[in-house]
């Protein structure tokens, strides 16, 4: 089996978590690790991890013209970083977007966890009366992905190799 880690990160809290996902991957898989921007071409690999920060509840730019070439048919597993709690609304809204994008691969899984968002970014949306629950909350992110969040990932990996193995 050949799988590829690819991400999109800006702050290095989904690299972080891409790094997790790659050593959470068996040694005997043959797996790679880059970012989403220096990968030219996915047709050999078995599974693909995918990875991205969430973006006012979607997928940046960047990820999204990655996610919308994957070829049809091509497991394909989704993770990203966002300030919300796990199993949040804005979280779970990007998910769907991206399964969205991706809908002639088969999606495997999915796997989020909170990132800690850049104060700059908080503080401007916390006077905002529309983003203010939101800023509240990611201030509640600070030192995520933490080890236990980097512990889940790996098993996530784990799960989703032998998902795809046992197809």
């Amino acid at each position: 089996m050949k799988v590829l880690v690819t991400y999109f990160s800006q702050t290095g809290n989904t690299e972080k978590l891409a790094r997790a996902i790659y050593d959470g991957i068996e040694d005997h898989v043959t797996k790679e690790i880059c970012s989403i921007e220096d990968i030219k071409d996915v047709d050999d690999y078995d599974l693909i991890f995918c990875g991205f920060p969430v973006h006012s509840s979607s997928v940046p730019g960047k990820a999204e013209l990655f996610i919308k070439k994957i070829p049809e048919g091509k497991n394909l597993a989704f993770f990203a970083t966002h300030g919300s709690l796990r199993g949040g609304q804005l979280a779970v809204t990007a998910f769907h977007y991206c399964i969205c994008l991706a809908a002639k691969a088969k999606i495997v899984g999915t796997f989020g966890c909170r990132g800690e968002v850049q104060a700059a970014i908080i503080h401007k949306l916390i006077n905002s009366l529309e983003h203010r629950g939101w800023a509240l909350e990611a201030q509640s992110a600070v030192g995520h992905p933490d080890a236990e969040d980097i512990k889940d990932a790996k098993e996530f990996a784990g799960w989703m190799i032998a998902k795809v193995s046992h197809r």
